[in-house]
């Protein structure tokens, strides 16, 4: 890297501070933590527990976003200052240093960038991930089980917690379906460009003359919503059936009807639920699990009514992203157009990188 480069490198960092600091507006969030404050220290906001809590995680939401906000701002103010400096002394030392932390200062401002496209009604929320297998038996169940681990590993990576709600076996291999809530600040921001179908090219273990199979997995992902978001669900709207627990472990398994499936009538839309011993406590979370459904289903006929989209255009039945592992090693995403070579890696969790290309390339479009 040269003067001329590092140059165009600070003004094109410094045009996009300007942008994040229009959304992000700090002026605004310094002014909100002082009405916080000021609630905390009255008395009876701590008699309402529920409403201190909603308070206090705004709080810390809030406090993270400007502590990242002024890191990022100080950081491109104090490389442009350094520069000016080194410039002006010829300190050929100084501007080797700058010229090696670009890479770092980049990257600063590509995750502010990220923490403004996640300022989405719902995106600091938790999320409601859903896998199911396509056509294909066995092939299909095996890779709906690789893209849950796959999940499973990059919550891991960023300390979330991940319940499982559902989960039916396949009947050699893999999966029949799965529905996992995942906890953790934004998870839902993150994982919402999940939605799709996830294609897999590779050799299958499960053939015996090692020819090459094209699997196909649905991923279905909700924000789990709280109760400031109103859905109302009739007991007229849903249809209730119980079944035998099928998941692994657990004594209940297989004994008692206490897992839950219910069906929206007018939407088509199933859930269900068997993670607890208790048929009311499956219940609860299964319809938690349908008013997120039905939520995510309204944002995103809203999205196809803005954009003229006929709603067939934008559902479940596109193709998002592919993982091919022969005759070459490749993950392509349909939306960012990039494309990826450390296949392991992604299907071992490492997909942030990817998300973040399908997060900014969706806010461009």
């Amino acid at each position: 890297m040269d003067n001329y480069e590092y140059t165009e490198l600070l003004k094109n960092i410094d045009m996009k501070m300007k942008n994040i600091t229009g959304v992000v507006e700090p002026k605004k969030i310094q002014t909100r933590l002082q009405e916080i404050q000021e609630l905390e220290n009255d008395q009876d906001f701590w008699n309402n527990a529920d409403y201190a809590a909603k308070i206090q995680k705004e709080k810390t939401q809030l406090q993270r976003k400007l502590d990242k906000y002024n890191t990022a701002k100080n950081a491109v103010e104090d490389a442009k200052e350094l520069y000016d400096m080194a410039k002006e002394e010829d300190d050929s030392e100084s501007l080797e240093a700058l010229y090696e932390d670009a890479p770092n200062l980049e990257k600063q401002i590509r995750d502010m960038e990220i923490e403004v496209l996640l300022s989405g009604e719902t995106d600091a929320n938790n999320a409601i991930l859903s896998i199911h297998p396509g056509a294909g038996g066995t092939e299909s169940q095996d890779w709906a089980e690789m893209l849950l681990r796959m999940y499973k590993r990059w919550a891991e990576r960023r300390g979330f917690k991940v319940e499982v709600l559902d989960y039916q076996a396949g009947d050699e291999a893999g999966i029949k379906d799965v529905s996992v809530l995942i906890k953790g600040e934004n998870a839902y921001g993150y994982l919402k460009v999940e939605n799709g179908i996830h294609r897999l090219v590779r050799i299958s273990p499960f053939d015996s003359n090692a020819k090459r199979h094209t699997s196909f997995a649905s991923v279905m992902v909700s924000p789990e919503i709280d109760d400031d978001i109103d859905i109302t669900i009739e007991d007229k709207d849903i249809r209730i059936d119980t079944y035998r627990s099928s998941g692994a472990g657990g004594q209940h398994v297989n004994k008692t009807e206490s897992a839950i499936r219910l069906t929206h009538i007018e939407t088509g839309v199933v859930v269900q639920c068997q993670n607890d011993r208790s048929q009311h406590k499956n219940k609860a979370t299964a319809m938690k699990m349908l008013k997120s459904r039905l939520y995510e289903l309204e944002l995103e006929e809203q999205k196809a009514k803005e954009a003229g989209i006929a709603k067939s255009e934008i559902g479940w039945g596109h193709q998002i992203r592919s993982y091919v592992m022969q005759p070459y090693q490749q993950v392509k995403d349909t939306r960012s157009n990039e494309a990826y070579s450390n296949v392991s890696g992604i299907l071992d969790g490492d997909i942030d990188n990817m998300i973040e290309g399908v997060l900014i390339a969706m806010n461009r479009s």
